[in-house]
């Protein structure tokens, strides 16, 4: 599973890397932006797919 942060649709509101701090991160004007690039590793997976549900957006993108 790989995630990514969807930057046109991403408004800043910090859920995701609330969320999975491990997964998601903010880049310098507070939009979120996800830390690993590729797999993540599975014991990540259930807080990335946390972070998706809870971004008002739908900006967060799980990629199966």
């Amino acid at each position: 599973m790989q995630v990514r942060v969807d930057t046109d649709k991403c408004t800043g509101h910090g859920r995701c890397y609330a969320v999975a701090p491990l997964v998601f991160t903010c880049d310098d004007a507070g939009y979120g932006e996800a830390l690993i690039d590729g797999d993540l590793p599975p014991e990540h997976e259930a807080k990335a797919r946390a972070a998706a549900m809870n971004c008002p957006e739908d900006a967060v993108v799980i990629i199966e």
